[in-house]
């Protein structure tokens, strides 16, 4: 699950308070040297008040780094949010299976234009699906036209109806649902995002290399990048060490989720201080060749839908709110699961960064097709003091 922090789904939430009596504006610290930009700590404190426990961030303007946090990382024992805490990243995984997957091709052992079928026979097949017609590439860029059974509440059920937040699944189980469907379109001939696509890129991680996706990540990005408070759990549902705890709209502690179901998709715990760093190095091109630098910022563009390049899209924030207000152009991925939603965005020249984290995504209301998250004028504020000038 995911939602596009910043944009309409989320702009459009309707406003719940999930904290009696939400801290001010004003109970806001910073960690470390650097002042943040003008703005920033209000804003910030503006979405405690909207109705997020806490909000953690992380802000880069060239080598000026400032850590921010405001709320409660605990609503039971009121404990006080820190930037330092892990929470869970869901989609913001997706840009480090399709890195380890450009590394691949970039050492000559894949190509993305290889089919599904090559190094995965047989598990693409029936209902119209077939994967000898899908690019690794397609998965990437979520051009496959694969099913996600992911959108549909009775697959929640066991967690969500049943109370059972220990339920597994295996990355087989899931896309052998989505293969029972009929493709939304034909490869290449259109966008959905799909999940499925990022657990067959992991599947396809695994087959390349006879280790498991969770190793390669650790091995190619997670150790050179000493991002130690990084992990990538398959079946444990408990978040280890100092971590946010993540709520639904009801104020409900969600924090406890098997994380089976989401795996390459959107398994991945982390902080904003470690996703920044990734991105950095990610943007930057010091994981990447630079013909596997230029394909994964190469987008896709269908009418109404996101630039989507491999794992991360395209995302202009602007600064001002007239309709013709300066627009600053950045890379971002972004994540929304069981009581998180985060989102980083780092501009074009690679600059400026801003990751932000909060603990609210109700997982129930998105699959009714109901904003997820509380409305907050904060998020969009929080944006622009730190990406504008």
């Amino acid at each position: 699950m995911r939602v596009r922090v910043g944009t309409a789904a989320l702009c459009a939430a309707v406003c719940v308070a999930t904290l009696s009596g939400v801290l001010p504006a004003a109970a806001v610290a910073q960690w470390g040297s650097a002042v943040p930009p003008a703005g920033f700590e209000e804003a910030l404190g503006q979405t405690v008040a909207d109705g997020f426990p806490a909000a953690v961030a992380y802000v880069r303007h060239g080598a000026r780094e400032s850590q921010v946090a405001a709320g409660v990382a605990d609503t039971a024992t009121g404990e006080r949010a820190r930037p330092d805490q892990r929470f869970r990243i869901a989609s913001n995984t997706k840009s480090f299976v399709s890195t380890v997957l450009l590394q691949l091709e970039g050492e000559g052992r894949l190509s993305l234009d290889d089919s599904v079928e090559k190094w995965l026979p047989g598990t693409v097949r029936g209902h119209g699906n077939d994967g000898r017609a899908v690019t690794i590439r397609q998965l990437l860029n979520h051009t496959s036209g694969i099913y996600d059974p992911t959108t549909e509440p009775e697959f929640f059920a066991p967690y969500l109806e049943h109370h059972d937040r220990d339920h597994l699944y295996t990355p087989q189980e899931v896309v052998a649902l989505a293969v029972r469907h009929q493709p939304l379109f034909a490869p290449g001939g259109g966008w959905s995002y799909s999940n499925t696509n990022y657990l067959l890129a992991g599947l396809v991680i695994e087959a390349v290399t006879h280790h498991s996706a969770p190793a390669e990540i650790h091995r190619r990005i997670l150790a050179p990048l000493g991002l130690k408070d990084t992990s990538f759990p398959v079946t444990d549902p408990t978040i280890h060490g100092p971590h946010l705890h993540g709520y639904d709209l009801k104020g409900q502690d969600v924090t406890r989720f098997s994380p089976s179901y989401d795996w390459t998709a959107g398994a991945m715990i982390s902080t904003v201080n470690d996703l920044a760093r990734f991105h950095r190095a990610l943007f930057t091109g010091a994981l990447l060749r630079p013909a596997q630098q230029r394909e994964l910022l190469t987008t896709v563009r269908f009418p109404g839908k996101p630039a989507y390049g491999l794992g991360v899209q395209r995302q202009d924030v602007p600064c001002g709110s007239e309709p013709d207000a300066r627009r600053v152009g950045t890379w971002a991925t972004d994540g929304g699961g069981p009581g998180f939603t985060s989102v980083s965005l780092t501009t074009a020249d690679g600059e400026r960064q801003l990751v932000l984290a909060l603990n609210v995504y109700d997982l129930g209301a998105d699959l009714k097709g109901e904003p997820p998250v509380p409305r907050s004028t904060g998020l969009v504020k929080a944006q622009t003091a730190a990406l504008c000038d």
